[in-house]
């Protein structure tokens, strides 16, 4: 057993696992307390480094390509001392900083761990459900559908088009940017039905715009973790992505599911609603969007947005 316990975290290697567990300080990000232990089989490892430095030294743990769904939705954009795989070493434990380092190397080379791309994720990400509160609404996701609610701060144009609710089989991708304290960040849900080009982050009812507080707004990568690992592997191919995508529509088939209702809409322990009910909410949703652009609450670019937005939902 290799093992290196620090302020912000320990490492445990033993032989065919690297266990990482945050540490309890109050200098760990929110984060990574929030995310917890991560256990990385040796075959999502790619390499390990210590990088010395004159006060601290760092712990590296490199993964294959495509392995994690964590590095996947955050593209390498997560804060150093956000980063799980990253740990702050005390000058006087970087003997023992290096001697973990060499023995995931050595099991790398003992068990032939391909350096390729994985073809799936080796990893699961976090549990759900989960659900999390940011600057501009609360957004759950319970392993088939995220819901957005969003805040009294958002945007009129959101609040007008009332919580959002997306099924997995309808998404193709998750953007995730973190908010950096100088530049707004997002959480973006492209849809199939997603045009080329999309409103900003503020006024698009698919995407959280992260204007506030950095430490709570990190958070949405657990969502965006946990729903880019239930996607199809960026590595499948086009037949593949829509073969997965059929199965989990079918899955959700399984339930009576109204005519014409949008499908992620549709909750299986509720009896099924006619289709003229639900022509009636457009309607009236229609109606309430054009009396807010008759009052002048809703400019005429805000109104078209919203509108297409209510269409695109039904």
């Amino acid at each position: 057993m290799a093992e290196i316990i620090q302020r912000d975290g320990t490492w445990a290697f033993d032989g065919s696992t690297v266990r990482i567990t945050p540490g309890l300080h109050r200098s760990v990000p929110l984060f990574r307390q929030t995310y917890g232990e991560i256990a990385v089989p040796i075959e999502a490892v790619a390499g390990a480094v210590y990088e010395p430095e004159r006060k601290r030294g760092r712990l590296r743990l490199r993964l294959r390509e495509g392995a994690d769904p964590l590095l996947q939705a955050t593209g390498g954009r997560l804060p150093e001392a956000a980063d799980p795989y990253r740990l702050a070493v005390d000058v006087d434990r970087s003997g023992i900083a290096e001697y973990v380092a060499e023995e995931i190397r050595r099991a790398l080379l003992l068990e032939q761990v391909s350096v390729e791309p994985a073809a799936s994720y080796l990893l699961p990400g976090p549990p759900v459900p989960v659900s999390v509160r940011s600057s501009d609404g609360t957004v759950s996701f319970d392993g088939t559908r995220v819901r957005i609610d969003w805040s009294d701060t958002s945007d009129r144009v959101k609040r007008a088009t009332g919580p959002r609710i997306i099924g997995v089989p309808d998404l193709v991708r998750v953007e995730w940017l973190p908010n950096s304290g100088y530049e707004d960040g997002c959480l973006r849900f492209v849809t199939r039905d997603a045009g080329p080009s999309r409103p900003p982050a503020e006024k698009d009812p698919f995407a959280l715009d992260l204007w506030g507080s950095t430490r709570r707004d990190l958070l949405t990568a657990l969502v965006a973790t946990a729903v880019v690992a239930r996607l199809p592997h960026p590595s499948a191919g086009a037949d593949e992505r829509v073969a997965q995508n059929g199965a989990r529509e079918g899955a959700q088939d399984a339930a009576p599911v109204p005519l014409g209702a949008p499908r992620d809409a549709v909750d299986p322990g509720q009896p099924r609603v006619p289709r003229q009910d639900h022509h009636d909410v457009l309607l009236r949703r229609l109606r309430e969007l054009g009396e807010l652009h008759r009052d002048g609450v809703l400019t005429d670019e805000e109104f078209a947005v919203t509108k297409a937005a209510v269409l695109r939902g039904f």
